[in-house]
Order: structure tokens, then C-alpha cells, then sequence
């Protein structure tokens, strides 16, 4: 794999095969990239990826360079995405990049010297190494990788992550997936298609409680007022599914809630003590995952 630029890159082996790496390294550090130095390249804002992607290149003894703004870029006074990346890739040994355009991963991937790693790509592309981590999740927090019913919520139009999550889910047996949302925000078709095709079972609600009641995965979504312009329309939407302590209580035994972060009032403060919560855990199990596919894509490991 020399780029990372959509979940549709896996199969069910490398999944496999990434995923008992990062339980191997797990509470560890190595010195396996020293000399090796990451691009971080964020044309659009981030926190958590940035600095996850960061904090897992120095904990295997490589270095960072970053830039955490597209006004700082050269794109800014009108330089092509292409150019810029002819450029940069000769700074470092791989690059991290999130850009707000779809399909930028793959522009950059063609012009890269050095290996591109999608970052997140437009509100309707793709962010492959979240929906990594929340795979992740969900096998190390259920014990089992088949036979899972997931209930996405919210925000299924302009969010990446459940979109690069559905992809994964199909290379599994008996999956189930719930989707979750109002008629204006549902998933797109692509995605739809390609769980027809892969064979997972799907059904699309306006209703939340219903809907997550025999989920084991309650993936919860931001409402994202960065893609709902309409002052209106975005307070409408943001205030339709919340997962309150009442909610979560709801639901069945051993189901867990998961969410990529930030969260803007859509779980309140209440759930977090929940046994059901493990929307901070994630973050961790994230370090380790992007950790892992540095060593993997840096340091010769095959999947």
C-alpha cells in the first residue's frame, strides 16, 4: 500500500493484520522511524487528527513538520494542490493531509514522491484512518469482528468518517447497519449501493430510540454547521438527536456509543460515565492504530 487515500484499499486480511499490530504496541515506543521525517499538511482545521498522527511519529523516534492552516499555504496565493505537493514531498518521507475539497487525496497521491495518507478530504469523501480507529474500536471493545449491528445517527450526509466506516463493514459476515437520520441528511447512495452489493443489511429511520435499540454500536455524529449554512436549518438539525443519560440507559447490555470528536451538545455530559461510552477510550485506541499504519507504510511491515 503506497498511499492511503480510501477504505476501499483493505481487505478483511490486512485489517487483520494492522489491527494485531496495534494491539502489539499498545503502552509502547520504539525508535523504528528514526530519521524519518512526517509531513502534517492541513489545509482544513483539525485537532485530534493532526495532533494524533503527530504524537504517533514521535513515539516511533521520527520527527514532524507541520502547517495547521491553509492561509499559510501557497495555495493561498494560488498555487495549485499539485504543485504544492511536488514541493512538499520532497521535505519529508510521508505526508498527512486533510484538504475541504473531495478527491484532493487522490490528486495528491498522483504527484507525491512520498507516501500520501488521507486525512480527511471534503464533507462527502472520505476519512480512511477514523473509520480505521472505529473499527478498531468496536472489535477490541466487542471481542468479535462478525455479526454486528451498528446504528449510525445523525449526521450521515456531510460526515466522512460513517461513510469510510460503512466500506469496512462490509468485509465482515452478518453485519447489520442502522441509519439513523432526518430525510435531509441521509446517507448518500454510493454508499447505500455498495452494502447492496456487499450483502450487509440495512434499514434507514427517522427513529432514534427504535433505531439504536438492538444496535451493539451507537456511533454518534456531529451535525457539522461548517456544511449547513442555513442558520435555521443547522439549529433544527442539531437539536433532533441527542443522546441523553436516559438514552443511553436504553440500550442493551454490552452495547457501546462511539463518536470521531468533537462533540457540539449531541452526547451530553451525563452519558460520559456511562458503561456504554467509550468515545474517549477511542481516542487512544486511535494513537495506536495510526501508529501501526506509520510503521507499516515507514517501516516495510506488510498487510
Amino acid at each position: 500500500m503506497e498511499h492511503l487515500v480510501e477504505t476501499q484499499q483493505f481487505d478483511r486480511k490486512s485489517l487483520k493484520k494492522l489491527f494485531e499490530l496495534a494491539t502489539s504496541i499498545e503502552g509502547k515506543r520504539d525508535e523504528s522511524l528514526k530519521g524519518k521525517i512526517l509531513v502534517s499538511l492541513f489545509f482544513a482545521p483539525s485537532t485530534r487528527t493532526r495532533l494524533s498522527f503527530e504524537s504517533a511519529m514521535f513515539r516511533l523516534g521520527g520527527d514532524v513538520i507541520t502547517m495547521e492552516s491553509g492561509e499559510s499555504s501557497s495555495q493561498s496565493k494560488g498555487e495549485t494542490l499539485e504543485d504544492s505537493i511536488r514541493v512538499v514531498s520532497q521535505y519529508g518521507d510521508i505526508i498527512v493531509m486533510r484538504h475541504g475539497e473531495v478527491g484532493t487525496a487522490a490528486r495528491a497521491a498522483a504527484v507525491s514522491k512520498v507516501p500520501i495518507i488521507n486525512a480527511g478530504d471534503g464533507n462527502m469523501g472520505q476519512h480512511p484512518t477514523q473509520a480505521l480507529l472505529d473499527l478498531y474500536t468496536i472489535q477490541r471493545e466487542l471481542g468479535c469482528e462478525d455479526g454486528i449491528h451498528v446504528a449510525i445517527v445523525g449526521n450521515l450526509k456531510y460526515y466522512r468518517s460513517p461513510r469510510s466506516l460503512a466500506y469496512l463493514l462490509s468485509k465482515y459476515k452478518d453485519m447489520h447497519v442502522t441509519f439513523i437520520s432526518s430525510p435531509e441528511l441521509r446517507m448518500e447512495g454510493d454508499v447505500k449501493e455498495h452494502l447492496k452489493e456487499s450483502g450487509v443489511q440495512f434499514i434507514e429511520t427517522e427513529d432514534m430510540i427504535e433505531g439504536i435499540r438492538d444496535a451493539d454500536v451507537v456511533y454518534q455524529t456531529r451535525i457539522a454547521k461548517e456544511w449547513i449554512k442555513n442558520d435555521e436549518e443547522y439549529e433544527r438539525q442539531r437539536g433532533r438527536y441527542i443522546i441523553t443519560r436516559a438514552v443511553a440507559d436504553s440500550m442493551k447490555k454490552g452495547a457501546i456509543i462511539i463518536h470521531a470528536l468533537p462533540r457540539v451538545g449531541e452526547i451530553e455530559a451525563e452519558v460520559d460515565d456511562s458503561p456504554h461510552a467509550v468515545y474517549f477510550k477511542q481516542v487512544g485506541y486511535g494513537l495506536i492504530v495510526r501508529m501501526a499504519l506509520l510503521k507499516t507504510m515507514l517501516g516495510g511491515k506488510k498487510i
